[in-house]
């Protein structure tokens, strides 16, 4: 059994929905929670300390042990608090759970710049002033856990969600860096894509037919993304820089993968028309690699033109 027993490990948006069931799974494996919650709605309006306290009264009734955190990581100084919870009450930190966020739905043309703000504000500004203190707790450890919240949305697409889906690809990009600057150190930085039934989906879900109907909705019960963000978590997990979906019991890892490409003759001078007449070439995905930096595709580049980087 994976166990957490002497580690410290901070979950925020822990006070519903996916976040509750993470805190909750973890400390009922051993680990000292940081339950952090602002206890605002889903669109990110009004504050609500009692919604980090109930997670944290219903983990000490199983046995547990936690503490609430009812800062916002939408601030620098609210992540080093949530930070700081943790090292001040238990003296560490093993792994941070981002999971805090707000929702709502707007088509791109009527997007707002305050309803585009204050999405990446919580979501991706978030994720950085969290992280940072952490991964500065963490170096000094000589190890640590980051399991960053993204979504399909980000990396796929999703209608009415243009603010959305880009601060949750920005998450992507902050783990990607995390990972490759947190090696040397035994950190280790992974992202989860999950599809759980949550007031996210019933917030935004207007036909309640559909809701009752929808064997889809039904299927992806949110305990069901909760084993794959655990074992991220843990130190079973001696993996960095990937990304894994997680619904209705499925879990697979998600990749951006690099194209072997058309390389044009060195002593040319491509054109458009080059690009045109070597579409079929540029657009392929077979072969692949799947980059694990910048430098991998420039490694590439130059392995191909017989140049030294």
């Amino acid at each position: 059994m994976i166990d957490f027993t002497g580690q410290v490990v901070v979950v925020t948006g822990a006070g519903r929905g996916l976040g509750r069931l993470y805190a909750i799974e973890l400390a009922r494996r051993g680990a000292s929670v940081v339950v952090n919650d602002l206890g605002g709605t889903m669109h990110g309006d009004g504050a609500d300390p009692s919604v980090a306290d109930q997670v944290v009264e219903e983990i000490e009734r199983a046995g547990g042990v936690a503490v609430a955190s009812h800062d916002s990581v939408d601030s620098p100084e609210g992540g080093e608090a949530i930070i700081r919870t943790a090292t001040d009450r238990f003296r560490r930190l093993d792994a941070v759970v981002s999971n805090a966020g707000i929702f709502n739905s707007v088509p791109f043309d009527e997007l707002s710049h305050s309803d585009w703000r204050r999405m990446l504000s919580v979501h991706l500004d978030g994720g950085f002033y969290l992280s940072q203190p952490a991964f500065r707790v963490m170096r000094s450890q000589g190890y640590g856990r980051f399991v960053f919240i993204a979504s399909s949305a980000g990396l796929f697409g999703q209608p009415l969600e243009a603010h959305y889906a880009t601060a949750k690809a920005g998450l992507l990009g902050l783990a990607n860096v995390i990972a490759i600057e947190g090696a040397q150190h035994g950190i280790l930085a992974n992202t989860v894509l999950p599809f759980g039934y949550s007031r996210m989906v019933t917030g935004t879900v207007g036909d309640p037919k559909l809701l009752e109907e929808s064997g889809f909705l039904r299927a992806i019960q949110p305990e069901l993304v909760v084993p794959i963000v655990v074992f991220l978590a843990s130190r079973a997990c001696e993996f960095s820089h990937h990304n894994y979906s997680a619904g209705a019991g499925r879990f697979a890892r998600v990749f951006v993968g690099l194209g072997e490409g058309w390389l044009a003759d060195p002593s040319s001078n491509p054109t458009a028309d080059d690009i045109a007449a070597h579409l079929t070439d540029v657009s392929a995905t077979e072969p692949f690699t799947v980059p694990m930096s910048i430098f991998d595709e420039v490694f590439g580049i130059c392995k191909r033109l017989g140049i030294t980087p």
